[in-house]
């Protein structure tokens, strides 16, 4: 899904690579503005370590890390617009408002260029939230504590998060396939 992003736009590309690198909700990414990405000011395209949203759900504030691929993504896809106002949304629209102001995609728009892609890799089944999904599902395969990731997504339990990222059908179906009477 990334390769086919990555030659269709370079917004869609960084979307995608920073939903599934920092486990944000479609509408916390949207939200955001240029300034939340950037480090420093300057002629240099520099991309903060870090940013920070104030949830839309539950309006707590949390910090996710861009790593490297984030990173990469948000600097080439930046690189690639003319204007890059720190007030400016990140992933922003053709159509702007009646002031003239520049406006982010629709979260309609999101899920419409994300599951086309997903759909061109025969993906069918396909939401803006199956990204945050995915972070956490990758996460706790990869060995993250059950308490982190709950934590991360601000979840009220781990048997919420296990819910949530699949695991618990997972884990059932295994079962399954375990005992043999």
């Amino acid at each position: 899904m990334k390769r086919i992003l990555q030659t269709r736009s370079a917004r869609d590309y960084a979307l995608f690579v920073l939903a599934i690198n920092t486990g944000f909700r479609i509408g916390d990414l949207l939200a955001l503005t240029v300034g939340d990405v950037l480090a420093g000011a300057g002629e240099r395209l520099r991309i903060a370590p870090r940013v920070m949203v104030r949830e839309q759900k539950t309006h707590k504030k949390r910090i996710a890390i861009l790593n490297a691929p984030a990173r990469r993504a948000l600097k080439q896809y930046l690189s690639t617009r003319a204007r890059r106002f720190p007030e400016d949304p990140l992933f922003i629209s053709r159509n702007r408002d009646k002031s003239g102001s520049y406006r982010a995609i629709s979260r309609a728009q999101a899920w419409r260029r994300l599951s086309d892609a997903a759909r061109a890799c025969g993906i069918v089944s396909f939401g803006t939230h199956s990204m945050r999904k995915t972070f956490g599902y990758f996460h706790y395969k990869a060995g993250q504590p059950l308490e982190e990731i709950q934590k991360i997504l601000n979840h009220s339990s781990p048997a919420v998060t296990l819910c949530y990222i699949g695991i618990t059908q997972e884990k059932l179906e295994q079962s399954y396939n375990d005992i043999e009477l």
